[in-house]
């Protein structure tokens, strides 16, 4: 890139950004916007200093970026107006702007997030012996943010190829630096985590430049990150309908006075790479290449796709994988697990562990037992930062690793839930197609082992309403081990939650070619009388509990619990007239709520539903307590006894 191209972009993205404004200001364009006009010398410079395969994560002030990087200014209009050639199609929008022809995997709107995604970005680089980076960028706001921190501590810890890029404007949306941040020198903070850093002038673009490409031969040298803090300013409200009325006046005329296109025209006149005329030519070009990239999305406009494409971005496809053609054994719930992780690694040159405990330790369950020898190099032991080791699977599964994240107890559920939430369940469908994230998040649910309250949850309705999300609860060892294999070859994000009180129970379990479809419930016996639902260890305990009613009873083990299989379970409702549905979880919001909704709008006749459900309390305690919370054997058998007298 040239100083002239430079100056080029520059302009291009001022243009751009005003335009933007005034098109919003004319009420021609729907949503919101964050402009980055005054920062021009930032996002230009980063990315004059790149490697075109280097990867960027930007902010939701992303244009200039964006424009940098060579992304065709008509499709970032038509995305501004939701349209077919949108670069996402138009479901991203200003802030979810995705390039992958570019190496841009895309704008983070929650504040920080997007600092661990490039840092798994990077970590997949290196783990793929590639010589590129991956750039995290981020605003001084941020550096608040829990996400930001673990992200750094974790590049430093294993080395990773990560550049950690501070835009510091001096205001995280109207909170100034000095009343949000407990230090006058960000950068600083990266000695905390021994990460190299440096403070420059980020409205001399130049500058920026020379210190991205110096910064970038030491990563690629060291395998090491570098943080950047550049000093700049937004001459701009934070989005579209902010009235500037936390900022002072003459603080805004000073940094005018440091407009960074003012600045870097001027140098190339003065040196004489430009003259005057040429200048005036150059902001022509530019404002007209604007001009024509709108006019061309102004000429598509109404052309947005339908709500069948629509639903096609919700998952990315897959393989269907069914088989149970193969040898059988006995084995544990526990080992059945760890057969399929052994399985999948020693199958999968992309697939890697990672989480706390799981090597010598062996996992907090001892499920991992030996993994970390017999597969060296893909068994990772992390820090004590769940978002933020989540956030770096899903970032790395971006680049088509397939990380199989553990975390120690599902109530931590809470803290990877940001990137599980915002990032693996609605990337595929956000860059429309772009980037899809195949990953295993693996956590143990439930009670029975006197742990209290904040480690007995069973969290997993937390993300029945998430779309784009598989959500997976093995019943059984068999189910568990076939199901576990399945998701190793699934294209989306699966949660699959294991029951530790089903780590002991023993049963048949498949060979290493033994697989069961995701998204597909497994219907058990041949019962005419009752049909029974559940999941998990609720299906175990019904299962005991209608021993003496094996005859009676047709199961429906749902085991994929987001989405439902609704043709199965309309198929077998529609049938019986007396249906019973169990599950370890409060009923409110639950998977037992949504069968229930299935059942009453989609199957005729008179139907006598009962619902056994846990009570609707946290898990104490107490021993004799918590086992009377979730649903007794002796429960389930007198409520089948009931609905069979009727």
């Amino acid at each position: 890139m040239d100083k002239k191209e430079i100056l080029s972009l520059m302009l291009k993205s001022r243009y751009f950004e005003e335009k933007i404004d005034s098109l919003f200001k004319e009420g021609k364009l729907y949503g919101t916007t964050h402009l980055n006009i005054g920062q021009e010398a930032s996002h230009t410079g980063l990315i004059a200093g790149l490697d075109e395969k280097d990867w960027i994560v930007p902010t939701h002030r992303c244009h200039g970026f964006n424009i940098a990087r060579g992304t065709k200014i008509e499709r970032m209009f038509s995305e501004m107006m939701g349209l077919r050639d949108g670069i996402c199609r138009g479901l991203g929008g200003s802030m979810h702007m995705s390039d992958v022809s570019t190496c841009n995997a895309g704008s983070s709107a929650i504040v920080g997030s997007g600092v661990p995604i490039a840092t798994g970005l990077a970590f997949a680089l290196k783990q793929q012996k590639k010589d590129n980076i991956a750039v995290a960028i981020f605003g001084d706001g941020a550096t608040s943010r829990g996400s930001v921190h673990e992200a750094m501590n974790i590049a430093s810890v294993w080395n990773i190829p990560v550049l950690f890029y501070l835009e510091n404007n001096h205001y995280g949306m109207s909170a100034k630096e000095e009343n949000a941040i407990s230090t006058d020198d960000i950068a600083a903070r990266a000695d905390g985590y021994k990460i190299r850093h440096i403070k420059i002038d980020g409205n001399d673009v130049l500058l920026v430049r020379d210190t991205v490409k110096k910064a970038r031969e030491y990563i690629i040298k060291n395998q090491r990150p570098f943080f950047i803090e550049v000093d700049t300013y937004r001459l701009c409200g934070h989005s579209k309908s902010d009235k500037l009325v936390y900022r002072d006046r003459s603080e805004e005329e000073a940094w005018k006075k440091k407009d960074p296109i003012d600045h870097y025209s001027n140098y190339l006149i003065d040196g004489g790479i430009i003259d005057e005329s040429e200048y005036v030519h150059m902001k022509e070009d530019a404002e007209k290449a604007i001009e024509d990239a709108y006019s061309i999305a102004l000429s598509k406009s109404g052309d947005v796709m339908s709500l069948n494409e629509l639903d096609s971005y919700l998952f990315a496809p897959s393989p269907v994988s069914y088989n149970e053609s193969g040898e059988k054994h006995e084995a544990s719930y526990r080992d059945a697990i760890y057969e399929a992780l052994d399985e999948i690694l020693s199958e999968d040159r992309y697939s890697f562990m990672l989480g706390e405990d799981i090597g010598k330790y062996g996992g907090c369950f001892s499920v991992t037992k030996d993994l970390y020898k017999k597969h060296p190099g893909k068994v990772f032991e992390t820090p004590v930062s769940e978002e933020g080791f989540t956030a770096l699977a899903v970032g790395s599964s971006m680049l088509g690793m397939h990380p199989i994240v553990e975390i120690m107890y599902a109530d931590f559920s809470t803290l990877a839930s940001d990137p599980l939430i915002n990032h693996a369940a609605k990337t595929y469908f956000m860059s429309a197609g772009q980037l899809n994230c195949p990953m295993i998040y693996r956590t143990p649910i439930g009670s029975g082992t006197g742990h209290g309250s904040q480690h007995t949850a069973n969290i997993e309705a937390m993300f029945l309403n998430t779309p784009g999300l598989i959500v997976v609860a093995p019943s059984d060892a068999y189910s568990a081990k076939a199901l576990l294999k399945s998701a190793s070859r699934e294209n989306n994000p699966v949660l699959f939650f294991e029951h530790k009180g089903l780590y002991n129970e023993e049963g048949v379990v498949g060979d290493a070619n033994t697989y069961l479809p995701l998204k597909k419930a497994i219907v058990k016996g041949s019962g005419k009388d009752l049909l029974l639902i559940s999941y998990s260890h609720a299906m175990a305990t019904s299962i005991k509990a209608a021993r003496k009613y094996s005859d009676s009873v047709t199961f429906i083990d749902l085991a994929t619990i987001s989405p439902l299989d609704e043709e199965t379970i309309v198929e077998h409702a529609s049938f019986f007239s007396k249906i019973l549905l169990v599950e370890d979880t409060p009923v409110n919001g639950s998977v037992a709520d949504s069968v229930i909704s299935i059942i009453s709008r989609k199957c005729k006749g008179e139907k006598e539903i009962r619902l056994i459900a846990a009570r609707s309390l946290p898990i104490p305690f107490a021993k004799e307590l918590e086992a009377k919370v979730i649903p007794t054997v002796d429960q389930v058998e007198k409520k089948i006894e009931e609905l069979l007298s009727l």
